[in-house]
């Protein structure tokens, strides 16, 4: 299991499968394919490199255990229990994948529940 955590170094996402990413409510909010993330919907959220999700403007939005680079790190808080999986609404098609923009050291706005409905 993969944990992301936020700037304040919350525990808000998992992925078990390296493919879809669920909040610890169960709910599922986004797609991992190749390097980049996406809703359900299809819409491009960002990209995962180097153990960080980056948002649109190449800041940093979540981090992982495995994080390298990039800017400093908070201190992380322990993950909260895992709710019931709910269903995964059907995949949109993917939008075409935006260039990538250079990867900034500072944290994204985005960096809660807001980066998956963005």
């Amino acid at each position: 299991m993969t944990t992301f955590y936020n700037s304040a170094g919350q525990a808000l996402a998992y992925t078990e499968d390296d493919e879809h990413i669920f909040l610890f409510s169960g709910e599922p909010v986004a797609v991992i394919y190749e390097d980049s993330i996406y809703s359900f919907t299809g819409k491009h959220l960002g990209w995962l490199d180097n153990g960080w999700i980056y948002d649109q403007k190449g800041q940093a939005a979540f981090m992982t255990e495995h994080s390298k680079s990039g800017p400093s790190r908070p201190t992380k808080q322990l993950s909260p229990l895992k709710s019931l999986r709910r269903l995964m609404p059907l995949k949109g098609l993917r939008a075409l994948k935006p260039l990538k923009p250079l990867k900034s050291l500072s944290w994204s706005v985005l960096s809660s529940k807001d980066f998956f409905e963005n």
